[in-house]
């Protein structure tokens, strides 16, 4: 990590929510990478969670565990109130939790609809609404992670593609609603992980049509989420993250 985001970060708390495993965990490594105090939130990956924050540490932060089920409402602001009590110097949210599932049109279940929207979507919102006066008091900021879903039609994901798309209209809603003092960003990654169940065949598939010709990695998220977090005079904006694929023809 450079030094400028270690200057600028080291000390600072930051909650990440789904933290456990995958890109979740990408993000926080990052920030302990840059000296920061990281809460690790998980739901039911306590173990992942663990090793979550001893990689935290071991990168030069320090790591808190709380765990949380996000689709429930009052959990959700239950885990804000847990760690303003514990640190109340909150200067980053970064919401990661979320759900992918695939649901052909037709095949579509009404639970899988509601869990999606649940974590996805009402989650966060009720996150950053709860987190609002810890946030505004540290001059600080919210980095909510979208999906390229959001700008693509996928006819096999279209709830999750378009829970993500609520994100990006969150993103820059609430970065209207919250400013001056809260900055409010997103970022949309691309293929950093295959989706559980798919194969190498579907991974040269993305490669050979995304015009870097590669796959991306988490620590790519992680790298424009602690952009982000540095980038004082950027609010309402959701930074695609992904080889080049939303510009292809």
């Amino acid at each position: 990590m450079t030094t400028d985001a270690t200057s600028l970060l080291a000390g600072r708390v930051a909650l990440v929510t789904g933290a456990g495993r995958r890109v979740g965990r990408a993000i926080a490594v990052a920030l302990g990478a840059c000296r920061m105090r990281v809460v690790v939130h998980y739901n039911g990956s306590a173990g992942e969670a663990a090793e979550t924050a001893r990689l935290v540490e071991a990168a030069g932060g320090s790591a808190t565990l709380e765990q949380a089920d996000l689709t429930d409402v009052r959990a959700a602001e239950q885990l804000v109130d847990r760690v303003g009590t514990a640190q109340p110097e909150l200067f980053a949210l970064i919401n990661s939790a979320a759900m992918m599932r695939r649901t052909p049109v037709g095949e579509t279940a009404a639970h899988d609809w509601d869990e999606m929207f649940a974590l996805n979507v009402r989650a966060p919102y009720f996150l950053v609404q709860r987190a609002a006066p810890l946030l505004r008091a540290a001059k600080g900021i919210v980095v909510n992670i979208a999906d390229l879903a959001a700008y693509e039609t996928w006819p096999a994901y279209v709830p999750h593609a378009m829970t993500k798309a609520a994100v990006v209209q969150m993103t820059r809603g609430l970065a209207h609603a919250l400013a001056p003092e809260i900055r409010v960003n997103g970022v949309a990654p691309g293929v950093v992980l295959l989706p559980e169940g798919w194969g190498e065949a579907d991974a040269e598939r993305l490669r050979s049509t995304t015009p870097l010709r590669r796959l991306g990695a988490p620590e790519d998220v992680a790298g424009a989420v602690v952009y982000l977090l540095q980038a004082g005079y950027v609010t309402g904006e959701v930074l695609i993250v992904d080889g080049g694929r939303h510009v292809r023809t």
